[in-house]
C-alpha cells in the first residue's frame, strides 16, 4: 500500500493499455494511405476494396487510442501535481501543440476522409488520408519531445524551484527526443506490417479474397522487412546514445557493476530476491565494448561506480533501478524484435515464390504473430520508463518528490482498479471488433458501410 508505487502502478497500467493503441494508429494509417495511393494511381477497384477494409480497422484502433489516452492527461493533475507544478512551463508547450495542431488535425481530416468518399476528387480524398497518417505520427513526436525533457532535460533554468523554458529549438532538436521518435516511428510501422501480414494471412490459407490479399501481404512483407532492420537499427543507435545521457540506465538494461575496458556482454543472467544483485550469468568476452564502439575495446562505465558518482554528486541515496527488469525487458524486446526481421523475411520469400499452396495449408497458425510487435513494444517502453529511476525527470526530479501531496493509498487504490477493469473492457470491446471486421473480409464494391457513411454506390445510367 505504498503511495508512490500504487501511483506508480496506474499510471504504467494506463501508459500500457494506451500505447497498445498508438503504434497500430502510426502504422496502419501510413498502409492505409499507401492503398489509396494505389488505387488513384491504378484504378483498380480491388485497391479501393481493401483501402476500406483496412481503414475501417484503423479506425476501430483509432477511436479507442483517443479514449485511453485522455485519462492520461488527467493524471498528471491528480497523482502527480508536484511533477506538474515543476515541469508545467516546459511540458505543457509540447502537449498543447500536439493537441491544437497535430490532434486536431488529424481528427478533423480523418472526418473529411471517412464522409468525403465520392464527394471529393480521389486525389484529394487520398492526400487527407496521408495528412491523418502524417498528423498521427506529428503527434507522436510531441509527445515524445515531453518525454525526452524527462529523459534527458535540455533547454531549460531552474527558478524558484521549477524548471522554466529557455531554449525551445534545444527542446525541439533533443537527441534523445529524436530517438525516441525515430524509434517509435519504425516500431509503428512494424506494428501495421505484421497486423497486415497477419490478417491477409488469415484470409490466404481460407482462400478468401485471393489476389486482393495477396496484394496486400506483399505489400505489409516489403514495409515490414524494411521497418524492423529500422528498428533495429534505431533502437541500437538509441542504446548507444543512452550509455552518454543516461549511463546508469544503459548499465542497468546490460546488467553492468564493474567498469571495464574491454566490456564483457551478459548473454543471460539471474539475479536474487531483490533484482539488483547477479547470482549467475554467462558473458562473451569483449562484445559489449564491441556494441557500443565497433571495436573489442572501450571502457563501459557499471553500475557500482556510477551508483557512487551519483551519491557524490546528488547526496545519499539508492540509484540502481530494478536491474531484473530492466536486463529482461530489452532481451525479450531485442529477441522478439530479431524474430520479426526473420519473419518478414521469409514473408518476403514466400511472395517470391507464388505463395506455394502446401506452405499456405500448413501455415495458419502464424498469424500469431501479430501479437509480436505488441511484445516488443510494450516490453520497450517498461525499459525506457523504469530504467531512469529513481528520476522522473533525470538528475532534477525523484519519482518519490513527483507525487501530488494529500493523496492517500487507499484513494489511488481504489483508482487503480477502477481503471483496470474499465480498461479491460475496452481492451475487450477492441479485440472484439478488431476481430470481427477483419475475419469479415473485404465489403462488396461500391457499398455503404456503418465506419463509412460518406461512402455510396455510383449511379448507373437511367439512374437505375
Amino acid at each position: 500500500m505504498d503511495l508512490v508505487a500504487l501511483s506508480r502502478w496506474q499510471f504504467a497500467l494506463t501508459t500500457i493499455y494506451h500505447f497498445f493503441f498508438v503504434p497500430l494508429t502510426l502504422g496502419l494509417g501510413i498502409f492505409v494511405a499507401v492503398l489509396e495511393t494505389l488505387y488513384v494511381r491504378s484504378g483498380n477497384p480491388v485497391y479501393k476494396r481493401l483501402t476500406k477494409f483496412w481503414g475501417k480497422l484503423f479506425l476501430i484502433n483509432y477511436a479507442m487510442g483517443v479514449v485511453t489516452g485522455i485519462v492520461m492527461e488527467f493524471q498528471f493533475g491528480m497523482n502527480w501535481s508536484s511533477y506538474s507544478r515543476f515541469v508545467g512551463d516546459i511540458f505543457g508547450a509540447p502537449l498543447a501543440i500536439e493537441g491544437l495542431l497535430a490532434f486536431f488535425l488529424e481528427s478533423t481530416l480523418l472526418g473529411v476522409w471517412i464522409f468525403g468518399w465520392e464527394r471529393i476528387s480521389k486525389k484529394l480524398h487520398a492526400t487527407v488520408m496521408w495528412l491523418v497518417a502524417i498528423g498521427g505520427n506529428l503527434s507522436a513526436y510531441w509527445i515524445l519531445v515531453a518525454n525526452g525533457f524527462m529523459q534527458h532535460p535540455v533547454g531549460f533554468e531552474i527558478v524558484n524551484d521549477r524548471a522554466q523554458m529557455i531554449n525551445f529549438g534545444a527542446l525541439l532538436g533533443n537527441p534523445r527526443a529524436i530517438y525516441l521518435f525515430l524509434h517509435t516511428f519504425t516500431s509503428g510501422l512494424v506494428t501495421g506490417a505484421f497486423f497486415v501480414l497477419g490478417f491477409s494471412l488469415y484470409h490466404l490459407v481460407r482462400k478468401h479474397e485471393v489476389e486482393a490479399f495477396q496484394k496486400t501481404f506483399r505489400l505489409s512483407a516489403i514495409i515490414g522487412l524494411i521497418a524492423t532492420i529500422s528498428a533495429v537499427g534505431t533502437g541500437h543507435a538509441q542504446a548507444v546514445y543512452l550509455r552518454q545521457v543516461q549511463p546508469m540506465a544503459a548499465a542497468a538494461a546490460e546488467a553492468h557493476y564493474q567498469t571495464s575496458d574491454p566490456a564483457d556482454w551478459s548473454v543471460i543472467a539471474f539475479f536474487d530476491k531483490t533484482g539488483k544483485k547477479v547470482i549467475w550469468d554467462i558473458k562473451i568476452p569483449k562484445a559489449q565494448s564491441f556494441l557500443y564502439y565497433f571495436k573489442f575495446s572501450g571502457e563501459v562505465e557499471g553500475i557500482d561506480n556510477l551508483q557512487a558518482k551519483y551519491e557524490e554528486q546528488y547526496g545519499p541515496g539508492d540509484y540502481i533501478p530494478l536491474v531484473a527488469l530492466d536486463y529482461w525487458t530489452f532481451r525479450i524486446m531485442v529477441a522478439v524484435g530479431m524474430l520479426m526481421v526473420l519473419l518478414a523475411l521469409g514473408a518476403l520469400f514466400v511472395t517470391w515464390k507464388k505463395y506455394p499452396e502446401k506452405w499456405l495449408a500448413r501455415s495458419g497458425w502464424l498469424v500469431w504473430m501479430i501479437v509480436l510487435p505488441y511484445i516488443a513494444n510494450t516490453t520497450g517502453w517498461i525499459l525506457t520508463e523504469t530504467a531512469r529511476q529513481p528520476w522522473v525527470v533525470h538528475g532534477l526530479m525523484q519519482t518519490q518528490s513527483a507525487i501530488s501531496p494529500n493523496l492517500t493509498a487507499g484513494t489511488v487504490l481504489i483508482s487503480l482498479i477502477g481503471f483496470v477493469l474499465i480498461y479491460a473492457v475496452l481492451m475487450g470491446v477492441d479485440l472484439f471488433l478488431l476481430l470481427k471486421f477483419a475475419k469479415a473480409g473485404l465489403p462488396a464494391a461500391d457499398t455503404d458501410s456503418v465506419l463509412m457513411q460518406g461512402d455510396r454506390p455510383e449511379t448507373k445510367k437511367g439512374g437505375k
